[in-house]
């Protein structure tokens, strides 16, 4: 289905396709580093190629919706129907549709595509009666803040994105083990708990793909998480399940991509990245519209929600 973005037709949107994941993941990398750069941040994406094989997961994945914003006109000898911008909505949960990555190229800034490309993601999670939208922003970034509280998200809690060393600490009581299919009712019911409602679809994913552990704790599942990663969630029943999670990976240089992220008014397990060497990268804010509950445990999200 196409849109027109503005008034005048210069642009108009449609569904993004995994042909699209060069030009994508392109504008991905640059919107990124501009905004990150212009603030003097490290951007979330280190080269055009990491970004091209995100673009190229969540265009090949059926359970995002993808969107891009085409400029539909000759501009300066540049081709027709150029993409300029594209946004996603993760489908993978019945509950909660997480939003993003929402990136416009930097030379088409300002025109109001980014808004048009929120807004049609938040019709089709509307169409598809998601209870819930929820997204993850950068803070420095006050002008996507603005964005997101104009079409009606609410803040609700910061997030500290940090990265550094993995932390190899044993954590007494607690033994942690790759995740396997027979775990999966006892993670979402911990995820339940947590949350009110389980992300079963991220589960089966990080399982498939070898990336779940699951904590134990008196030979009973206690937390869980997807990776530790940018990109993927945990929960725990207490920080010590976290902390246990947190210190199991096995990558000797860092944690995966910008790092992992921990709420910044968790003190005690923020408190302890810190103490263990983990530096603090960026602080993140999550943002909702409709059903939220307060998290009735321990938790890190993704950069999703």
């Amino acid at each position: 289905m196409y849109i027109h973005l503005v008034q005048t037709d210069t642009f108009r949107s449609r569904p993004g396709r995994i042909e699209d994941a060069d030009k994508v993941g392109k504008i991905i990398f640059e919107a990124f580093s501009a905004v990150a750069n212009k603030h003097s941040f490290p951007p979330d994406f280190p080269s055009v190629d990491v970004a091209r094989g995100l673009a190229s997961s969540l265009l090949s994945n059926p359970r995002f919706y993808s969107i891009v914003a085409e400029d539909n006109t000759s501009n300066d000898g540049e081709d027709k129907n150029s993409i300029v911008g594209s946004n996603f909505l993760d489908e993978r949960s019945n509950i909660v549709a997480g939003v993003g990555p929402l990136t416009i190229d930097p030379k088409y800034q300002n025109k109001g595509t980014g808004r048009q490309l929120m807004i049609n993601v938040l019709e089709r999670a509307k169409n598809k009666n998601f209870p819930a939208i929820r997204l993850l922003q950068a803070s420095y970034h006050s002008r996507s803040l603005a964005l997101y509280a104009t079409l009606g998200f609410e803040v609700r809690e910061p997030i500290s994105n940090m990265q550094g060393k993995p932390i190899q600490e044993a954590i007494p009581g607690r033994s942690v083990r790759a995740a396997t299919e027979s775990d999966t009712e006892s993670c979402n019911t911990i995820c339940k708990t947590i949350h009110g409602h389980d992300r079963n679809g991220e589960l089966q994913d990080s399982i498939k793909q070898g990336s779940a552990k699951v904590v134990l704790h008196e030979n009973k599942i206690t937390g869980y998480t997807c990776g530790l990663t940018f990109f993927n969630h945990s929960v725990g029943l207490t920080n010590d399940d976290l902390k246990a999670l947190i210190s199991s990976a096995t990558n000797d240089d860092s944690y995966g991509g910008p790092g992992i992220l921990i709420p910044s008014r968790n003190t005690q397990l923020f408190r302890w990245c810190l103490n263990n060497g983990l530096t603090l990268v960026q602080q993140l804010t999550l943002m909702t519209i409709g059903l939220y509950n307060e998290p009735a445990g321990s938790y890190m999200p993704s950069i999703l929600y």
